[in-house]
Parts: structure tokens; sequence; C-alpha cells
């Protein structure tokens, strides 16, 4: 079987990729309920991280064995489900992402004072 990811993509060949693994591999998506809880459970896995490394919980033995990598595996699950939800209800991420950047661009571009 082909290799249905290559290791650097833009992003609609993210959306195309997981696409094909969902209908080779996965079988059909889940239903948009079942992947916005499932975001939800990888958001709090992300969380618990950032809680441990950056924020004033401390982790149980053995609970982050590569802090680092564990944060990329929790953000990469994210941006699995949100491209899952992007694909499923027709969302090209390209153009949102770049309606976004061109929105910060132009909406807040003296929002923020630099640091003093």
């Amino acid at each position: 079987m082909p290799h249905i990811f290559s290791y650097s993509m833009t992003i609609k060949e993210m959306q195309e990729a997981v696409d094909r693994w969902i209908g080779d591999i996965g079988h059909g998506y889940f239903s948009e309920l079942t992947n916005m809880a499932l975001l939800t459970e990888e958001t709090g896995e992300l969380a618990r991280i950032i809680a441990r490394v950056y924020g004033d919980q401390i982790a149980k033995p053995g609970d982050l064995t590569d802090p680092r990598q564990n944060l990329a595996e929790e953000i990469a699950d994210v941006l699995w489900v949100l491209t899952c939800i992007a694909n499923q209800t027709g969302i090209d991420l390209q153009k949102a992402f770049d309606d976004t950047l061109k929105k910060k661009e132009s909406r807040d571009r003296n929002r923020f004072s630099p640091k003093k």
C-alpha cells in the first residue's frame, strides 16, 4: 500500500491526506458531534500537558517522559480532529486561515502595544 502522507505538505494536502486516510483506513468520518467531543478530549489532553510543563501543576512520576514530544503529539492530535471537522463540513482550511491572517492584519494591526 502506498503511503498516504508526505512529511511536508500544504494545508490543502493535509486535508486531502486526512480524507484519504479516513476513506481508506478509517472507513468514514465520525459524526460532526462525535468529532467535536473528540476535539474537546484532545484539547483537554493538550491542556493537561501545558498545565504540567508550563503551569503550576506537577507531573506525576512517569507522566511526561518527553514533554516536548508529548506536547507535539497532542497539538498534532488537535490538528487532526480539526482537519476532520473541516473536511466533513466542507471548510477549506487554507482559505479560512488566509482570511484569518488578513483579518488579524487589518483589524488588529494597532491593537496591541509593544511590550515595555
